[in-house]
């Protein structure tokens, strides 16, 4: 049984820092793709960034410079570094992990996602 469980989030003003975890079990996360999405009341849920068994990273452009996604494989858990907070940041964090195939790019498609956790809300005040 996959299991995902995000914790680190909280309230902070414009320009703080948060770091998200999530915390896997019933699986290795480095044979997954593993990805951070959020989402706010009334709009869907968008990707922020996804890290692939290579390690290879992409982010959504709103993002880029300011978040940095990692895999601590030994902890079995997933990281979101959010530096530079602004109010649009405000949404519930998500991690997602789906099975990394040969040839498969998932991307930050949230439909290719089909392991989700409970979420962790991030509050960025102006």
């Amino acid at each position: 049984q996959v299991q995902l469980v995000e914790s680190g989030g909280g309230s902070v003003q414009a320009g703080g820092s948060l770091r998200l975890s999530c915390a896997a079990s019933g699986y290795s996360l480095s044979t997954y793709c593993m990805a951070w999405f959020r989402q706010t009341p009334g709009k869907e849920r968008e990707g922020v960034a996804v890290i692939d068994v290579d390690d290879s990273t992409t982010y959504a452009r709103s993002v880029k410079g300011r978040f940095t996604i990692s895999l601590d494989n030994a902890k079995n858990t997933l990281y979101l570094q959010m530096n530079g907070l602004k109010p649009e940041d405000t949404a519930m964090y998500y991690c997602a992990a789906e099975p990394s195939h040969a040839g498969s790019w998932y991307g930050l498609s949230v439909g290719a996602y089909n392991y989700w956790g409970q979420g962790t809300q991030v509050t960025v005040s102006s």
